[in-house]
């Protein structure tokens, strides 16, 4: 049955627009409180939020949900996403919610929830919690009603926990280190841990407003951060996003380090250290085909799977791995987190720079990227890659790159779009390849 209101990653929208209304987030507090309300024990709901200016309103309306049905509310107030899955576990509660568009700009917001154990709903609890989001929930009597409160050391306890990731016998002095927190959840967290771990500390994208979120900064715009590394002389640059579950880093050269080449970093230094898990990492179909044969040289594997982090996670769990993510950021180190975190790997990923005594253009870029070139399709209606000429197009263009390269067509779980992905070691050819297709499917739409 499709979907109403849960995407790839939680409940997202432009905010005072169906789906993202305080009369839904109310409706979303009272459906996911009661789908967790078992047992006799005081039940607990843990949220968070990013810095939109939505966030208030959202926060309020999903305090009045919860209560309603008899739950207990815990505000954190700004902290990143991968906080909330930590302190919700840490904490015992019964449910955690992350209110946070991620990287979309401040006018979106959504809504991400997790579970008791810290990881993301499943399919089959978001999809009763649906069912109960256009119910009948049952609310509790007067003397029932839960009760809110903050709490003030909710950013200690993170800080904490993500010191705690990076290796005891190491620290950061004389280290200068750029951190982009992208006006986001992070804002205070990221740059305190860093200090504390003995960096020289340079923080941009830390006045948030409400209304700067992830603009002209943050992971998805990293150019002044690069401009300010090489400016400061810093070893290394750091970029969060919103919420702080995706991490790109740029090198003392300003040069940026996709996640692709970060989870190549990870892993070769957990291998050498005896704690890679697998045999290789969990990626998408969109990291590099370069990525894939750098691993194979080292007699590592690659598993890939469809894009979303919520994927990669359930690679990871099923097979057996503890290190995996996406090209565009999304790490997930399992031995530490229940999803991706962006401070936590970029705690590794200056371990493994400290450890190795060079510059982060030498460390970090572990292989040269096959060219590879991503376009998006808008189509007003219909199902164009079902198309017979689009279908041909395609399987013409598989058996050019049969063996130099690989193409990766998908449409987007959010908007009538189709993502056309091709690379190869001929450039020309990969915007061959591409151009076609996006003109049949435009032909076709």
């Amino acid at each position: 049955m499709a979907r109403r209101y849960f995407g790839t990653d939680g409940i997202r929208g432009l905010t005072n627009t169906r789906p993202m209304t305080a009369e839904m987030a109310m409706r979303v507090g009272m459906a996911a409180g009661a789908y967790f309300l078992r047992g006799d024990h005081k039940h607990r709901v843990v949220i968070g939020k990013d810095t939109r200016l939505s966030g208030y309103m959202l926060e309020s309306a999903l305090v009045a949900g919860f209560t309603s049905v008899g739950m207990d509310v815990v505000m954190l107030g700004p902290m990143p996403t991968p906080a909330v899955a930590m302190l919700t576990h840490s904490m015992r509660a019964d449910l955690g919610v992350m209110i946070s568009a991620s990287h979309n700009p401040y006018q979106d917001n959504g809504l991400k929830l997790f579970g008791p154990d810290g990881y993301k709903l499943s399919d089959e609890a978001e999809a009763a919690i649906e069912a109960l989001i256009d119910g009948n929930v049952p609310l509790v009597s007067a003397a029932e009603i839960g009760r809110a409160r903050r709490i003030d050391d909710a950013q200690g306890r993170y800080i904490h926990f993500a010191k705690s990731t990076f290796p005891e016998a190491q620290r950061l002095d004389g280290m200068k280190v750029v951190i982009d927190c992208a006006n986001g959840a992070a804002y205070k967290v990221a740059p305190s841990a860093l200090w504390e771990l003995g960096a020289d500390v340079v923080s941009i994208g830390v006045e948030p407003n409400g209304k700067n979120i992830n603009d002209r900064v943050g992971s998805t715009a990293p150019r002044l951060l690069s401009e300010t590394v090489v400016a400061s002389g810093a070893a290394i640059g750091i970029a969060l996003d919103g919420d702080a579950d995706r991490l790109i880093v740029v090198d003392e050269q300003g040069k940026i380090v996709d996640g692709d080449q970060l989870m190549a970093t990870i892993a070769a230094a957990w291998a050498r250290a005896g704690r890679l898990v697998g045999g290789g990492l969990v990626a998408t179909v969109m990291s590099n085909l370069g990525l894939e044969r750098h691993l194979a040289a080292q007699g590592l594997g690659l598993v890939r799977t469809k894009v979303g982090d919520r994927h990669v996670l359930e690679a990871m769990r099923t097979r057996g791995y503890n290190v995996g993510g996406e090209q565009s950021g999304h790490i997930i180190l399992s031995d530490y987190a229940t999803t991706g975190d962006g401070l936590v790997a970029a705690l590794q990923v200056l371990a493994a720079l400290r450890r190795a005594g060079a510059p982060a253009s030498e460390v970090l870029h572990r292989f040269d990227p096959l060219p590879q070139l991503l376009r998006n399709v808008r189509f007003a209606g219909g199902k164009p890659l079902e198309h017979a000429a689009v279908r041909a197009c395609i399987a013409e263009a598989e058996a050019e790159l049969a063996t130099t390269g690989r193409l990766v067509i998908r449409p987007s779980g959010t908007e009538p779009v189709i993502r056309v992905m091709a690379e190869g070691e001929d450039p020309g050819q990969v915007e061959r390849v591409v151009t076609r297709i996006c003109d049949a499917v435009r032909a076709a739409a």
